[in-house]
Order: C-alpha cells, then sequence, then structure tokens
C-alpha cells in the first residue's frame, strides 16, 4: 500500500538509547535567600500565633481578676490574722485567730447572721414564686410582650440608692404611702423602721422589688426551651394548664431554679446597700436595735465605722467560707438531681 501523494509522513523520534537525546527535565530556579526567610518568618509566626493566642486573649480577664480579685482575697485573709486599725494599715500585730474566736463570743455577729439568715428566706422564697408566676404568663402569646418584658426587667435597671430611699419613704412612719392605706381600711400605722420584723420585711420588698423581673426573665427563657410535644401529649391526656404547669414546666426548670436558689441566696448573704440606705439616720448599725443589720453591714461597721480592719477582715473571710459552703450544697443537690433525671 503505497502512501497517497503529497502526504508526509511524520518520523518519530528516536528513543533514547538508540542514536536520540533524552529528553531535559525543567529545573525550577533557585529560591531567593531573602524570600526564603520571608516565608520561614511568616510561618513561625503563624505556628506562634495558633498556639499563643488564645492565651492571649484571655490573658486581660485573669490580670484584672488577680489585681482585683485574687490580691485583696488573699490580703483580707493575711489582714484577718493581725491586729490592724484602717488608720494605719501598714502596722499590723499578730493576732493568730483572735479576730475569728472573736466573733463566737460576739452577740452582734450571730444577731447579724440570724438577720441575713432571716432577710433572706423572706426575699428570696416570694421572689422566685412570683417569678416563676410571671414567667409563666409571658411565656403564653400576649399583645405587646415585649413592652412587659422590659417593664419587669425596670426595677433592675434602677440604682439600689434610689430604689431604697423611695421605698424609705413609702414605709415612712408619719407621712408614709403604706401607713396611708392602712388607716383607709382602719388599721394603725406600722412604725416598720423600728420593728425587728417589719424592718425586715421591709428591706426584703425592696430586694423583691429589684430582683423579680430579673428571675422572671431567667424561667421565661429556660420555658420556651421546654419541648411543646411535652404540652401536647399532657392536654390529650386531660390535663388542665395547672396540672402541665405543675407537672411538666416546673420538673423541666429545676436545673435553673436550683440556679436562682444559689444566686439568690448568695445575694442575700452578701446584702448592704438596702440595710444601710434604708436607716434614714445613716448609720451602719441597721436600726437602733440592730434589728436588720446584715453580715455585710456589720462587716462595714466593723472595717469603715469603728476602723478595726482586722475584724473586718476575719467577717470578711466567714461570709466567704458561708459562700464556700452553700456552693458545696449546691453542688451536691445537683449532682443528685441529675441522677434522679
Amino acid at each position: 500500500m503505497t502512501a497517497p501523494s503529497g502526504f508526509t509522513p511524520d518520523t518519530a523520534a528516536p528513543p533514547a538509547g538508540q542514536g536520540g537525546a533524552a529528553p531535559r527535565a525543567a529545573t525550577a530556579p533557585a529560591p531567593d535567600p531573602a524570600e526564603q526567610r520571608r516565608r520561614d518568618r511568616r510561618s513561625r509566626r503563624y505556628r506562634w500565633d495558633v498556639r499563643w493566642s488564645p492565651y492571649a486573649f484571655v490573658a486581660p480577664f485573669f490580670v484584672f481578676f488577680a489585681a482585683f480579685g485574687l490580691f485583696p482575697l488573699l490580703y483580707t485573709g493575711w489582714a484577718s490574722l493581725h491586729q490592724v486599725e484602717l488608720t494605719d494599715p501598714t502596722h499590723m500585730e499578730w493576732a493568730g485567730w483572735h479576730n475569728f474566736s472573736r466573733l463566737w463570743e460576739d452577740e452582734f455577729f450571730w444577731k447579724a447572721l440570724r438577720n441575713t439568715f432571716t432577710i433572706g428566706v423572706i426575699s428570696t422564697v416570694p421572689q422566685l414564686l412570683m417569678a416563676l408566676g410571671l414567667a409563666h404568663l409571658l411565656n403564653y402569646r400576649l399583645r405587646a410582650s415585649m413592652f412587659f418584658r422590659v417593664a419587669i426587667l425596670t426595677p433592675y435597671a434602677t440604682s439600689v440608692a434610689a430604689a431604697t430611699l423611695v421605698f424609705a419613704l413609702l414605709f415612712g412612719h408619719d407621712y408614709g404611702m403604706v401607713n396611708w392605706s392602712l388607716g383607709l381600711v382602719g388599721l394603725d400605722g406600722i412604725d416598720w423602721q423600728n420593728g425587728t420584723w417589719t424592718s425586715q420585711i421591709a428591706v426584703s420588698t425592696i430586694v423583691i422589688w429589684r430582683w423579680t423581673g430579673y428571675n422572671a426573665l431567667i424561667y421565661l427563657a429556660a420555658m420556651q426551651a421546654v419541648p411543646n410535644d411535652l404540652y401536647e401529649s399532657a392536654a390529650l391526656d386531660g390535663a388542665s394548664r395547672w396540672k402541665q404547669f405543675l407537672h411538666v414546666t416546673v420538673p423541666s426548670l429545676r436545673p435553673t431554679i436550683l440556679f436562682t436558689v444559689v444566686v439568690s441566696t448568695i445575694g442575700a448573704t452578701q446584702l448592704f446597700g438596702e440595710p444601710l440606705l434604708f436607716n434614714t439616720a445613716g448609720t451602719a448599725t441597721g436600726g437602733a436595735d440592730h434589728q436588720y443589720q446584715t453580715l455585710g453591714l456589720y462587716m462595714y461597721e466593723q472595717g469603715w465605722v469603728n476602723l478595726h480592719l482586722g475584724r473586718a477582715s476575719a467577717i470578711a473571710w466567714t461570709m466567704f467560707l458561708i459562700l464556700l459552703l452553700i456552693a458545696a450544697a449546691n453542688a451536691l443537690f445537683a449532682r443528685r438531681l441529675r441522677k434522679s433525671q
């Protein structure tokens, strides 16, 4: 078979080793030493960034905590073991456990501890019950629900000083609106500030007014996380709304309720501004007979009125130990709660 005219067959290149030259591989140019150093620096900086950036982000918190949290705590613990006055805080005389042992014999300390407990119970229990009820109402589809949510949070945003001064006027003996309202129904006026239980109820009212809305929003957020299938199943079984609330809502909110109880208890232990400003005389005694003086107010009286910094430090550390006991009880109860679920 002959090739057609005008056709020129391709001639294949002879393979290597048979008279032909082997193809030469393309070689990359040598990298510039300066460019290579820049790449190495960038790579090193990237590795450092990945490794150390998280620590740099959290470092400001630990710096401020060490300066304003850890150091005062340790210094207060050291001062509690010394006899030191606020007028000369650098002059310390070793006292050992004397400041702590002295508290066991101090009737005002035990009275302040008892007042702290009673005010805490009077303010915490109604506060959380009212917050749970308000959250249950706000959980329904209401008109202007956002307005009501903002409205119940308004007391929390109010200054402690402003709220306490207003309530001190409301509970005034002669011209207070509360006694005026009692007079309308034929009841005699009450000396709210000088009575033991009446003064504690008045102080607790301020706490309830300020913190009920805050806890209600916490409960509301937890209620909105409860699956609707549980309510639908309960409704199919014939459960009323009240039974749904008791057997569906409340069990689902047990961790949240435990959290609010612990936080409210800690807040009650540290209660200071309300009893201080409720006393119109402007003293830190918590009334003429110390009838509503809390631990925080007693610590303030010892340290900044009587100028006994060592005693005040011992009271502060006693409060800290009480809070640790509350935290331990909370952890134990939460563990049992998780096991029961």
